[in-house]
């Protein structure tokens, strides 16, 4: 299910976090070659994904 990126965080490890308006959160990873999204290490660059949407597999695994 589609939520929109509210904010960003770091968690416990240092890895970057995306706050979805469903109150979950998931992982934005730059780990290559797994996840590549340098995008994610730059304030200003984190800044043009708030107001985005991405899946939330919680929501996703939630009985409706």
């Amino acid at each position: 299910m589609k939520q929109m990126i509210i904010d960003f965080e770091r968690d416990e490890e240092g890895d970057w976090v995306a706050i979805l308006s469903c109150g979950h959160s998931r992982h934005v990873r730059h780990n290559p070659p797994w996840f590549n999204r340098p995008w994610v290490e730059k304030p200003r660059e984190r800044a043009r994904f708030i107001g985005s949407e991405m899946d939330c597999k919680k929501c996703e695994q939630e009985p409706v």
